[in-house]
């Protein structure tokens, strides 16, 4: 099956850039899309320096749809955002203060790859942080999800050094160009290996699947060194594992089948830790996207309303990030919906909630009561 490629290379421009992080670009675009995926043929998507985090969102949704093994290639900086102090990848337009509205979230890059499966989905990663978002890493890791391998570095800020390099993701491009693209974990271990002076003191990723990014003290010879826990050789999916047969279903086609599984879950997690515990709101947050892989935006929409209505009843803030999440996904399947009926029947409670919850997308909610009122006259 064909694999996807995305390359993500971002940094703001002007003061605040950390790393040349679009340098790398060429020398990635060097190498065969195949080699780059480990796929006979490969899509590849390339992304350099963009501007606004819902563009870039649009296409990494679009890559985490495909059907076949995924690889994205993130070259960046990352920042706190003021108000929540959550991790981002800043974007063109990012400074200090912008970057709740003008980066990406790292939260939606482990969103995206949610239902994805380790065994073809592979994040690397070359990223440079700044002093808080280095404090961050360092104390608490890069959550990137439970089904994703990944590979690659954080480093600090360069400080009074200039603009730093990218030369992790350039030795790993420099390696692919040879035209053999070795197990990740080996192909990790020679990047690392080549630019040792590089890696001192930086946050080493190497995770084939499971919780990636929970930092580690290395051996007491080199105390700033951390490393995330190692798992190597990439495993298969195991049987018992659900996502990986979800994931096989909507590949094959078979939603029905793949809902009914995601239900069953569901249905044990109410009963076993109550509606609005996170256990059982992961799997409602699954039959969602399920729903929209199965070309239901309606049932999407709906399902995404009530994930966000839960949570807000059980108490969590309007901007935490699960929320805004929730709401604008159902935002973004309810203007997927043709239906002009079922559209003005779900409309009101999207309003109703994007009044509590505007999230980061200026004019979000006068987009809904724009088309509401549209719809409404059409009546």
């Amino acid at each position: 099956m064909p694999g996807t490629v995305l390359l993500l290379a971002a940094a703001p421009l002007g003061r605040g850039r950390l790393v040349d992080a679009a340098g790398v670009l060429p020398v990635l675009a060097a190498v065969a899309p195949a080699v780059l995926s480990g796929t006979g043929t490969a899509n590849v998507i390339e992304l350099a320096d963009p501007l606004e985090p819902q563009a870039v969102l649009t296409r990494l949704r679009a890559a985490a749809a495909s059907p076949g093994p995924l690889t994205v290639y993130v070259t960046g900086q990352l920042q706190l955002d003021r108000r929540q102090h959550q991790p981002h990848l800043a974007l063109a337009r990012t400074t200090p203060a912008t970057v709740r509205y003008t980066a990406l979230p790292w939260h939606w890059i482990r969103e995206e790859l949610r239902l994805r499966s380790a065994a073809d989905t592979t994040l690397l990663v070359d990223l440079h942080a700044d002093a808080e978002a280095w404090r961050y890493v360092t104390g608490r890791g890069l959550d990137s999800g439970r089904n994703t391998a990944v590979y690659g570095r954080i480093a600090p800020a360069a400080g009074r050094r200039g603009l730093a390099e990218p030369a992790y993701m350039k030795t790993v491009a420099t390696l692919l160009r040879s035209g053999h693209r070795p197990p990740l974990y080996a192909l990790h271990q020679q990047a690392v290996g080549r630019i040792p002076q590089e890696t001192q003191g930086n946050l080493l990723l190497a995770d084939a699947g499971g919780y990636a990014g929970s930092a580690l003290p290395a051996s007491p010879a080199s105390p700033t060194t951390f490393t995330a826990p190692l798992t190597a050789p990439l495993p298969a999916p195991r049987p018992e594992d659900p996502h990986a047969v979800i994931s096989a279903a909507v590949r094959a086609g078979r939603h029905a089948e793949a809902d009914g599984i995601a239900a069953r879950y569901e249905a044990e997690a109410v009963r076993g830790y109550g509606a609005a515990s996170e256990q059982a709101l992961h799997w409602s947050e699954v039959r969602a996207d399920l729903a929209m892989f199965a070309g239901d935006p309606v049932g999407s929409c709906r399902a995404w309303l009530t994930v966000a209505e839960t949570r807000l009843s059980a108490g969590q803030a309007v901007d935490a990030p699960a929320v805004e999440a929730a709401v604008d996904r159902a935002h973004h399947q309810w203007t997927r919906i043709k239906d002009t009926a079922r559209a003005r029947e779900l409309g009101p409670a999207l309003a109703e909630l994007r009044l509590r919850v505007p999230g980061r997308r200026r004019g979000a909610l006068e987009n809904v009561q724009r088309q509401l009122g549209r719809l409404q006259a059409a009546q």
